[in-house]
């Protein structure tokens, strides 16, 4: 049996690209309707969308080599804390209906500030800034946009999560990448 560092180190080394690829492209989907669409279309695309990160991350984990999926992955606890966490994110939906409910234009800002909160133990398990500097930026930018754009709610705060993702996106693949190299080189 392995020590926990010893498992924290492991899941560390992960490319960790599925996950914010697959919400990128529900977060990007989303600004897409809010632009084409009316918001009554707009809000269920949100909440397909973003209710399918977990299922298209599966699916693209495929392709970034995470392989969520893969039965012969050695057990490791931090997998199961980060499921913890993405659970502990779509739970955050029981906050996010009913103040829907009251104003169906507080969806993006509940919805994009909730689900991000994952990212804040994410950061703590892989001991890298990435995580809270995504979570801390997302939550900021959503509050800032929802009161300076309130017509264009469903439109500017997708987009600003989506550039949020790109960055992180680059981020995680050259922190993976000089893992790697730090690996090479020992």
């Amino acid at each position: 049996m392995k020590t926990l560092e010893q498992q924290r180190l492991e899941f560390s080394k992960g490319p960790f690209l599925a996950t914010p690829l697959s919400g990128l492209i529900a977060w990007l989907l989303v600004a897409i309707s809010g632009i084409f669409l009316s918001d009554r279309v707009t809000v269920w695309v949100l909440f397909i969308a973003t209710g399918s990160i977990v299922y298209l991350a599966l699916f693209i984990s495929k392709f970034t080599g995470e392989n969520f999926l893969d039965k012969n992955k050695a057990k490791n606890v931090f997998d199961d804390l980060f499921l913890f966490s993405v659970a502990q994110a779509v739970m955050a939906y029981a906050i996010a209906i009913p103040f829907f409910l009251i104003d169906y234009t507080s969806l993006p800002l509940s919805v994009g500030i909730l689900t991000g909160t994952m990212w804040l133990p994410f950061s703590w398990i892989i001991k890298h800034w990435i995580g809270i500097a995504h979570a801390v930026v997302r939550t900021i930018c959503i509050v800032v946009l929802w009161y300076v754009f309130p017509d264009l709610r469903f439109v500017t705060i997708p987009l600003a999560i989506v550039i949020i993702y790109v960055a992180t996106l680059i981020i995680l693949y050259y922190r993976n990448k000089n893992t790697s190299m730090r690996g090479v080189l020992d």
